[in-house]
């Protein structure tokens, strides 16, 4: 039996067929596809190709199609516009547009004041000036978040959220980078750390170490305990992030999502847990916390908590189920198994009734000696038709945690 051998001379990839070639360069990266144009004219010319670019507009700039058609530009045209203006942040750009973006859908029929707040972006040279003013230069991510919109005009409510207490009121404005730079000081404590929100009743602010120094990572951001570093050696820092796109983006997240609710035209720095429910009869109690950093330490250990509850009575119930509460009592554990019980009448001060559809909302704080705890316990109601008779309701188990800590003594 004869065997021919046929020849089997290798076909070089500038000789591949148009189509095969398309499919090879749609799996390149931006940066090797303009690599590949370089080689020779045909290469070229394939990688002109203009649907080539529309993964890389749509994954590194967020371009749709309706944009497209908007600027009546080719894809590739598009791509280089944007890559020409924000090019240097393409591995942030989109994480932060897209937060900004998801950010400003959610709050505009729910919170117009904030959306309305926001401040332009900066351009490459106004970022680079306050650079040089501070001497440090500043993170991509934060940059490119400015180029998008600089912060917002200090007002209030604050776009990272309030918290209302009895005696204490906290709203945090995201600083514009000018102001922020007015507050890059070398002092102790803040070496090398850029504010970026402020509170105009506390003047709590987060930071965002633009340097490694006393202890802190570069790029984190935290918020530092300021009465406690004039009066110790120590600098404590009760850390929020890794890095300014993580605590932005996780921030979005968390609003948009509706763990922290928007209510009264403001963002509620209340986190909500969808297992803290509980159910009793009619009667529904739902809570969600809130770790207050500028009044926690963690020499001495103290961790200041605020909790906001929820008691709804369902709109099926019937009229004659009218009820209102009468004493409440809860017990709060630390993680030592220290076992607190507060109970009175009332909460805060109050008798509220309850009608079918009718709820009642009120926030209370406690103070651990530990970084975590939990807090359970139970109303007791009595009907107003038949005030002997007296039922409890359920407060949900509820867990406190502190964030992250850090402590740098310094010398």
């Amino acid at each position: 039996m004869e065997t021919v051998e046929g020849d089997l001379s290798l076909v070089s990839l500038e000789a591949l067929p148009a189509d095969p070639l398309l499919m090879i360069f749609s799996l390149l990266d931006y940066r090797d596809l303009v690599n590949c144009s370089l080689v020779n004219r045909r290469f070229n010319q394939i990688a002109g190709y203009d649907l080539l670019w529309r993964r890389y507009c749509t994954k590194y700039w967020l371009v749709t199609e309706e944009e497209k058609v908007r600027k009546n530009e080719c894809w590739k045209s598009l791509f280089i516009r944007f890559y020409s203006d924000v090019g240097k942040y393409i591995n942030h750009y989109a994480a932060i547009r897209k937060a900004w973006d998801d950010l400003k859908d959610y709050l505009w029929s729910r919170c117009p004041l904030i959306v309305l707040s926001l401040k332009e972006g900066l351009r490459e040279e106004e970022l680079d000036a306050i650079e040089a003013q501070i001497g440090c230069k500043l993170p991509d991510d934060y940059r490119c978040s400015f180029r998008i919109h600089n912060g917002q005009k200090l007002v209030v409510p604050g776009l990272f959220g309030s918290i209302q207490l009895l005696n204490h009121q906290r709203s945090e404005d995201f600083l514009d980078a000018f102001v922020a730079a007015g507050g890059f000081q070398p002092k102790r404590g803040l070496r090398y750390c850029l504010p970026l929100t402020f509170c105009v009743h506390t003047g709590l602010s987060q930071f965002l170490a633009v340097e490694a120094a006393e202890g802190r990572n570069k790029n984190e951001v935290f918020y530092h305990a300021s009465e406690q570093m004039i009066y110790s050696s120590n600098i404590e820092m009760f850390i929020t992030a890794s890095s300014f796109t993580d605590w932005f983006t996780s921030y979005v997240n968390d609003v948009v999502s509706g763990r922290f609710p928007v209510i009264r035209n403001q963002i509620l720095r209340y986190m909500q847990d969808p297992q803290c429910v509980a159910t009793t009869g009619d009667i529904t109690v739902s809570v969600s916390t809130s770790f207050l950093p500028e009044l926690s330490s963690v020499h001495p250990p103290q961790y200041f908590f605020s909790y906001r509850i929820n008691v709804e009575m369902s709109r099926d119930a019937r009229p004659d189920e009218v009820c209102q509460l009468y004493s409440r009592c809860l017990r709060v554990t630390n993680a030592n198994g220290d076992v607190e019980v507060l109970q009175g009448p009332g909460v805060e001060g109050e008798l509220p009734a309850l009608n079918p559809g009718q709820e009642y909302e009120y926030i209370g704080c406690t103070t651990l000696t530990t970084t975590t705890g939990c807090i359970e316990g139970y109303y007791t109601f009595y009907l107003q038709r038949f005030k002997d008779r007296h039922f409890t309701v359920a407060i949900p188990q509820f867990h406190l945690e502190c964030p992250k800590f850090k402590v740098f003594r310094a010398r």
